[in-house]
């Protein structure tokens, strides 16, 4: 054979190896190059959901006319719900943006659903001493008054000092107890329920002080009510009697993974009072999302809000 004559079928040989090795190498290149975008996805979402979504402060507006609530009696409610002050994001000066864009909503009522200081399991919380919190609090005024309900993490961590703290600015905590405020012809019975998880009794198991039969029964008019209750867990039993109840505490499922936050909302409910508005039987729950974070320092897909409610519309 003439040595410059190839064997075409050496020829197709060679090609079938030159093109699986190509083959293989882009292969190989979408592999890694998919596995770093994966990566670098990741990443930039825990990113987010560390140092800039809890960072956000936004205001989250419902309009409604309840069954139980007169049509006509306008009543506007700015809710603060699970500030936990502290941590990496929930520092001084967020608390104070916090509360100058709750203050420029200027309503009726301002309420505090409980949860009031920063709580993680193994991150480092810079505190924010219990003073300065409810210093900046106390800076939020309304023509009927602001009013306190205590949560969960502050039966468990520090209730004391919550305690002091609220009393030491003068902001109410209502606790299975109610009050009828706003002038004649326009009055409503705001109540306050006790906390329903503030002891620990072991894995999973607690013991409240909530007593939703005892607070309502020192409703003694036929005005209209609305409930604070921490949890959202105690609606199933809540009567139509109440107008409205409010809740927090779920953070809104705070880490909204597709198809895995509702089994670690914190409720026995999973996802069916997470977040919202929620009417079941003519009765009407708002939870809100909260503020702060808990047990991590993060928030993906529910950002931190003020929520504000006009009522009577």
């Amino acid at each position: 054979m003439n040595p410059t004559t190839m064997d075409p079928t050496a020829i197709d040989a060679n090609e079938r190896r030159e093109r699986a090795a190509k083959s293989r190498l882009t292969r190989r290149r979408f592999i890694v190059g998919g596995v770093g975008i994966i990566g670098l996805s990741a990443s930039a979402t825990a990113a987010y959901a560390g140092a800039i979504e809890p960072m956000e402060v936004i205001v989250t507006r419902y309009a409604l006319t309840p069954p139980c609530w007169p049509a006509g009696r306008k009543l506007t409610i700015t809710v603060i719900a699970d500030l936990h002050a502290g941590g990496p994001d929930m520092t001084l000066p967020h608390v104070q943006r916090v509360v100058d864009a709750a203050q420029e909503l200027r309503s009726d009522l301002v309420v505090f659903l409980g949860d009031f200081k920063a709580w993680y399991w193994h991150f480092k919380a810079e505190p924010v001493d219990d003073p300065l919190w409810a210093a900046e609090l106390a800076r939020l005024k309304a023509p009927l008054g602001t009013w306190a309900i205590l949560g969960n993490h502050d039966w468990w961590h520090d209730l004391a000092g919550v305690r002091s703290a609220l009393g030491g600015v003068h902001i109410p905590i209502l606790e299975n107890s109610a009050v009828l405020l706003g002038a004649a012809g326009q009055r409503f019975w705001l109540a306050g329920l006790g906390d329903q998880l503030a002891y620990q009794l072991g894995r999973g198991r607690f013991r409240g002080v909530d007593d939703l039969p005892g607070t309502l029964a020192q409703i003694r008019t036929d005005d209209p009510v609305l409930l604070l209750a921490h949890e959202p867990d105690i609606f199933p039993t809540v009567p139509d009697r109440v107008a409205l109840t409010l809740a927090g505490h779920t953070h809104g499922g705070q880490i909204r993974v597709p198809f895995v936050w509702p089994r670690f909302v914190p409720s026995r409910f999973s996802a069916r009072y997470a977040y919202g508005h929620v009417i079941e039987s003519d009765r009407h729950l708002i939870v809100s999302g909260g503020l702060g974070t808990s047990i991590i320092p993060a928030r993906l897909g529910v950002p931190p809000e003020i929520v504000h409610i006009t009522l009577g519309v």
